[in-house]
């Protein structure tokens, strides 16, 4: 089976499920926002999330595709820098159970934390980023050796504002004889990094996975004409419009796929497991609709769940799903 390298930021998902909005008033954190906080006020907070009672889960976007892509059965690895601390050695432990192969970095910093306020009535996510040693990765850390042996190289969005570390990590994939595929993460990320993004897609990757707001973001244009550019600067453009579903392209080649049923009740993870799910399927040859719709299947069950990972129950009903679609189209 073909193989597949991740590299991402190596941050702990801090889950916490809270009656009310005190606590996120307390810290000036504004209801279903994304905040940077640093060192002393990440450990405030974390140290009151722990009398509410918290959930450990290894994240960040590439390290929850990598994740999905081993529970699959592809051989799986990812790059990443924590520091040497609970939660760093906790990460890494918490990869190799799901059988990712870890090359983790160690930096000065403490290692990073997402922590995610998960509140209201429709389960409304805030968060809380300390990056801490994440931040630290650059270019001299990485070795030719790393990439050997691997089919496919995954890159997550958010790692973009590192060019220099993003730029030497393509180049060695590629050297390595990769197929390159990125996640583009969020729009701000694609907004402030537009000209980079753009000679990065053109030269480097060959799959690129956007929501809407990024695939605007990259070409100014609406989903349906988005898709239909950026499919001009790689081999296959991915263009997820969320509970209405996604779109795929190669080339001429064109399907909209249709959302799998789900009771969604958390939306967090939705686009890194559906990444895993196409690139697993695409690792096996699957028609291009076919990875659209593995991609959609497994998106549906992470948002039946709280946090990016799914129960055993549901990767079962998936698998069984996947299983019976594959052999259709085998």
């Amino acid at each position: 089976m073909k193989s597949i390298l991740g590299i991402g930021n190596a941050l702990t998902d801090i889950l916490a499920v809270l009656p009310d909005d005190t606590l996120l008033k307390e810290y000036h954190l504004p209801k279903g926002s994304m905040q940077h906080v640093d060192m002393e006020t990440g450990d405030k907070i974390w140290s009151t999330l722990k009398e509410v009672g918290v959930k450990y889960v290894p994240g960040g976007s590439a390290a929850n595709t990598i994740t999905c892509t081993a529970i699959f059965g592809m051989p799986s690895g990812y790059i990443g820098k924590i520091g040497n601390d609970e939660l760093g050695h906790l990460f890494k432990s918490a990869m190799e159970q799901f059988g990712v192969k870890t090359t983790m970095l160690y930096g000065t910093k403490a290692s990073g934390r997402c922590m995610v306020f998960i509140s209201g009535a429709n389960a409304e996510r805030t968060f809380a980023d300390y990056m801490g040693s994440a931040l630290e990765m650059g270019p001299d850390d990485l070795k030719q050796e790393y990439f050997e042996g691997y089919d496919y190289f995954h890159i997550e969005g958010y790692l973009v504002q590192n060019q220099d570390l993003i730029l030497k990590a393509v180049q060695m994939a590629k050297a390595a004889g990769c197929k390159i595929s990125i996640d583009m993460a969020s729009y701000n990320v694609v907004e402030s990094n537009e000209a980079f993004l753009h000679n990065l897609v053109d030269n480097y990757v060959d799959i690129v996975f956007a929501n809407e707001t990024e695939a605007k973001a990259f070409t100014k244009l609406e989903p349906r004409e988005a898709l239909e550019e950026l499919s001009k600067h790689c081999e296959i453009a991915v263009v997820k419009v969320g509970k209405d579903g996604s779109m795929v392209q190669q080339g001429d080649e064109y399907y909209f796929i249709e959302p799998w049923p789900a009771k969604a009740i958390d939306a967090t993870g939705a686009g890194d497991t559906y990444a895993a799910g196409f690139l697993y399927a695409h690792s096996l040859g699957m028609p291009l609709k076919v990875c659209g719709e593995i991609g959609s299947i497994i998106a549906a069950k992470v948002v039946e769940v709280i946090g990016t990972k799914i129960d055993i129950p549901r990767w079962k009903d998936a698998k069984i799903e996947i299983k019976k679609l594959i052999a259709e189209n085998s």
